[in-house]
């Protein structure tokens, strides 16, 4: 794939799903966003594609705490894409289970941010830990609308899956419409992945999965008791059962979020008018890069987080390096004092040519990190040639080593 697509300069792949492949990209302004590009057999669908420009303007009005927002979407050419929110995290599906205290956050979350959702008139239909992605312990739904904008037949039977067995509800595997229920249940079911790691109606083969669906009961043994009723009203056979979206931010202690107001012309409701993307909307306040020049305090960016990155590399070698140094000099120090000053003096070193580098590159914590593991280096070595023998020592050099080769070899 060419590494810009329209004004976005494509980054890094991030994943793919059943319609499209996602890049991370930065757009006109430098700002991180994220681009899915549809994927051929979508891409051919001019159904599809008028469904999906049809429900663009309604996608994009939605706003929230826990949305990865709707920003722009090139319909046309070889290649159509969406454009949404970036958001630096990981997905749900990959860190299940959650604890407690962030089980009661992802829970309000993923519930204040259906109750948007709805509020717009759109379901997301395919909702699940995949498409939860959680930063710094917060949730945020992405591909919201998307699916249903989709789900047309030509697309449905060259290949896409609209929704995945164990989160669709029963009435959608029976043949019905998804509606605003369906997304409750998948809520449901979402949490209680969450809560134990597991399938709630365990894994197989889709259509073993999707008739336990429908005739069987979900595992929610690991549920705590504070959640598991709530669950069990969501996950309902019935969908006129189950509680409403805002009804469950209204049980969870949550905010219901306000419906966007619709303006009125000539007696006829009108919807609102798209939110604006310039300066100070919300998409700006929350992913706007810093560029040299601008004054405001500059947000995680994607090589902001990769230098990040390195440093915490950095000072764990630093670190690690300056024990096994400080443990091998020890172990050295009775029958091989040579090769104990040895093993110290160039360790030192190599802290002082770091240091001259860190420097340069104007870097006073990683001055501060080499001065403080040397100083700790001859510290711990002279404690450790103190109470332990020789022997013990080189066994725990020995051990050491074979750890190193271990993490080594696994890696």
């Amino acid at each position: 794939m060419a590494d810009r697509l329209g004004p976005y300069q494509l980054l890094s792949r991030l994943g793919a799903g059943g319609f499209g492949e996602v890049h991370l990209a930065l757009d006109k302004d430098g700002r991180t966003v994220a681009v899915k590009v549809l994927h051929p057999h979508v891409a051919s669908d001019a159904l599809a594609l008028t469904r999906l420009a049809r429900e663009f303007e309604t996608m994009r009005r939605v706003r929230g705490p826990h949305i990865a927002e709707v920003l722009d979407a090139s319909l046309t050419g070889e290649q159509p894409y969406i454009v949404t929110r970036y958001v630096q995290g990981r997905a749900l599906s990959t860190v299940a289970p959650v604890d407690n205290d962030d089980l009661v956050r992802l829970a309000r979350g993923l519930a204040e941010a259906l109750a948007s959702i709805h509020a717009a008139g759109i379901v997301h239909r395919d909702l699940k830990p995949a498409n939860v992605i959680l930063a710094e312990g917060e949730p945020y739904v992405i591909d919201f609308g998307i699916a249903v904008a989709l789900d047309a037949a030509s697309v449905t039977a060259s290949g896409a899956v609209v929704g995945t067995p164990g989160y669709l509800a029963p009435e959608v595997l029976e043949g019905r419409d998804a509606g605003p229920e369906s997304d409750v249940f998948a809520w449901a079911a979402t949490l209680a992945y969450a809560v134990t790691g597991r399938q709630p109606y365990g894994t197989g083969p889709a259509p073993a999965v999707a008739y336990r669906v429908v005739h069987g009961e979900p595992d929610l043994s690991d549920v705590p008791s504070w959640l598991g009723p709530l669950l069990r009203d969501c996950m309902h056979p019935d969908p006129a059962a189950r509680p409403t979206a805002p009804q469950l931010v209204a049980r969870l202690g949550g905010i219901v979020p306000a419906p966007a107001p619709a303006a009125v012309r000539n007696g006829v409701p009108r919807a609102p008018e798209p939110v604006t993307m310039s300066g100070g909307s919300l998409h700006e306040a929350l992913t706007r890069e810093w560029v040299p020049g601008d004054k405001r305090t500059p947000t995680s960016t994607v090589e902001e987080a990769r230098r990040r990155r390195r440093e915490r590399l950095h000072q764990r070698w630093i670190v690690g390096s300056g024990v096994v140094t400080a443990l091998a000099a020890a172990a050295a120090r009775a029958y091989l004092p040579q090769v104990s000053l040895l093993l110290l003096v160039t360790y030192g070193v190599a802290l002082v040519i770091d240091a001259g580098f860190g420097l340069l590159g104007g870097s006073r914590r990683r001055v501060v990190v080499d001065v403080v593991s040397g100083l700790g280096a001859v510290g711990l070595w002279g404690l450790l040639s103190a109470l332990f023998s020789t022997a013990v020592l080189v066994l725990a050099v020995g051990t050491v080593v074979f750890l190193l080769l271990v993490l080594i070899v696994s890696s």
